[in-house]
């Protein structure tokens, strides 16, 4: 059995991330041929490149296929999935920070994941600014600004409800004025009465 590790993926492009060093292992995997991607794999950052014991020409071939490919793989762009395990953030803190321009997306990329039918379109993030945020504890200061806005939300939303709780209590209150006191004779009952009968004359 022929076998060699071809490169290291350092952290410089796994970014400490085994979800990263798969998606490289899947990057390079499409650039070899059908017959031989599942020759080569990953354990932990050690690219392995194992062949059967004379295929020694296909092995030197495909083993200068992926140094080839490993020449610029610090800058393949980081996926949905790569990002929040570099930055063990949570899928709904990525989107958030994504809508709101905190976190810069590199663009798009159209892939079509494994069982599923049709493609699909995601943000890819730029390696390095993804390198910035793991290295700045920038992560940390927006999770505790979005603890503030939280805060700062609940409280304007206690303050605009107690306006308006405020605000019909005066209107009941002007309304009532309004009508003014009740007539007292309209809350004796049978009055009516003696009005046909002429007692109130």
């Amino acid at each position: 059995m022929l076998s060699r590790k071809p490169g290291r993926s350092h952290p410089a492009s796994t970014l400490g991330s085994s979800v990263r060093a798969k998606g490289i292992l899947l990057e390079l995997r499409a650039h070899l041929s059908l017959a031989t991607r599942k020759s080569l794999d990953v354990s932990g950052n050690i690219l392995t490149l194992a062949m059967p014991d004379g295929s020694d020409d296909e092995f030197r071939s495909t083993a200068l296929i992926i140094a080839h490919s490993l020449e610029n793989i610090e800058s393949l762009p980081v996926i949905p999935r790569e990002i929040e395990d570099i930055l063990t953030i949570s899928t709904t803190e990525r989107r958030r920070w994504l809508e709101d321009g905190r976190l810069p997306s590199a663009g798009t990329r159209t892939v079509r994941w494994r069982g599923r039918a049709r493609q699909i379109t995601l943000h890819v993030f730029e390696p390095r600014v993804v390198e910035d945020l793991l290295n700045s504890g920038t992560v940390d200061e927006w999770r505790e600004e979005d603890v503030a806005t939280r805060l700062e939300n609940r409280r304007r939303a206690a303050y605009h409800a107690k306006l308006s709780h405020a605000s019909k209590k005066a209107g009941k209150a002007k309304l009532k004025s309004e009508r003014g006191p009740e007539d007292a004779s309209s809350k004796l009952a049978g009055w009516d009465d003696f009005g046909r009968d002429g007692l109130l004359r």
